[in-house]
């Protein structure tokens, strides 16, 4: 059995993952901190990915990444980078894709904090970053989880999106759903089953571990 596209799943998932975490940290913190009136439009803009079917977005990604077209244009003729059916344009596009599922949990996260005890740390001295890493992101940490696995997960389980922007190219962007898809088309159940069931059996783990985790279970298992 080919484990390639697994692999490369897990790869893009990872690096998607950690990517996420970086950019939408300060995104959740503007959002629950802010009181622009462009608030509602930056919320609207990063939860666009759950209302509007991948295909779409994997379109626009498509035309944009495009050598012919806007942004793609501009990477390949500048820089010689080319978007189009590349593991660097899944990334940029799943990254987008999934940019609610962390950006969401850790602004409900942060959104829960009392105001008492982030104004005692501006009262010590702390400065806003300060009080956001050392303060406020400890004390969400089941949010900051929650985020990651979601991410993870959803990434995980992309076709659309992938499908659009990176084709289907072995070894290079073929991915487990695509793999999935190709493996029923050509009516080899058995290899679809064994990718599904490997993609079913990690993600269930892998959410089964973050409800016992926040939940405490085991701490009381431990008890």
């Amino acid at each position: 059995m080919n484990w390639e596209p697994l692999l490369l799943t897990f790869k893009l998932a990872l690096v998607v993952t950690l990517i996420l975490l970086i950019i939408a940290t300060p995104i959740a913190y503007w959002l629950s901190n802010s009181k622009s009136r462009l608030k509602p439009v930056v919320e609207t803009l990063v939860s666009m990915p759950l209302v509007l079917p991948p295909t779409v977005l994997g379109f626009y990604f498509l035309m944009a990444f495009s050598p012919n077209n806007g942004v793609g244009s501009w990477l390949n003729s500048v820089l010689g980078i080319k978007l189009v059916f590349s593991f660097t344009g899944l990334v940029i596009a799943s990254v987008i894709y999934s940019l609610p599922f962390m950006v969401h949990p850790i602004q409900s996260g942060l959104s829960s904090i009392s105001r008492s005890i982030t104004e005692a740390s501006y009262v010590m001295g702390k400065s806003k970053w300060e009080t956001l890493f050392k303060i406020q992101l400890p004390q969400i940490k089941p949010s900051i989880l929650t985020g990651i696995v979601l991410s993870f997960a959803h990434t995980v389980g992309e076709f659309g999106v992938v499908l659009m922007i990176g084709g289907n190219i072995p070894g290079k962007t073929k991915v487990a759903s695509i793999a999935i898809y190709d493996e029923v088309e050509a009516l080899n159940y058995d290899a679809a089953n064994f990718y599904s069931l490997v993609l079913f059996a990690i993600t269930f783990c892998i959410l089964l571990l973050v409800y016992l985790v926040n939940g405490n279970y085991f701490k009381s298992f431990f008890k």
